[in-house]
């Protein structure tokens, strides 16, 4: 997948889905786009802990597979095996990024995004890369808040780390003109 500007899959841990994904207050009517799911971590958490409809989409056909058969017994989640920039983006409302594809993909994928929007979205970036710039230069997005997580601190009071280096997240909020 790598040829297409894919990235392996980097599964997020609960307590940062819960971090990042709650404060946006999402409702039934919302409908959330996972890019590149993986098996779905995403999904898996949604399912329990989200009203929204979530909808995984995942170039590697393995791992689509594999989120598509458990995913199968929820109603309101659904995979997509492909590539982002082939689906129709209408419809969500919400989107979640972990560092999924190279920059150029991901210049790409926000350049549809302006161009199907049908209403304002918001869009949550994971990445190490640094490719907040990738957004800086589009006057249509506006940066809602932003950080970093690298280790998470357990209920002893000691903290672990989860990544080996620090993984900023951004989210996004774009709102298509009239």
């Amino acid at each position: 997948m790598a040829d297409r500007g894919a990235h392996d899959p980097t599964p997020t841990p609960y307590f940062i889905l819960e971090e990042l994904l709650q404060p946006l207050g999402l409702t039934p009517d919302d409908h959330l786009l996972d890019v590149g799911c993986g098996t779905g971590r995403v999904l898996a958490y949604a399912a329990g802990r989200l009203p929204c409809r979530v909808t995984g989409v995942e170039l590697d056909p393995q791992l689509a597979s594999v989120a598509a058969a458990w995913a199968a017994r929820f109603p309101r989640l659904d995979v997509i095996q492909g590539s982002v920039l082939e689906i129709p983006l209408a419809a969500f409302s919400h989107y979640y990024l972990f560092n999924p594809f190279d920059t150029s993909v991901l210049v790409a994928f926000l350049d549809k995004i302006e161009r199907e929007a049908v209403r304002p979205v918001t869009l949550i970036h994971m990445s190490d890369n640094g490719e907040t710039y990738a957004y800086l230069a589009r006057p249509t997005w506006r940066l809602v808040r932003d950080g970093s997580i690298q280790t998470y601190p357990s209920s002893s009071g000691r903290a672990f780390d989860v990544y080996a280096y620090p993984q900023h997240w951004s989210m996004w909020r774009y709102e298509p003109s009239a």
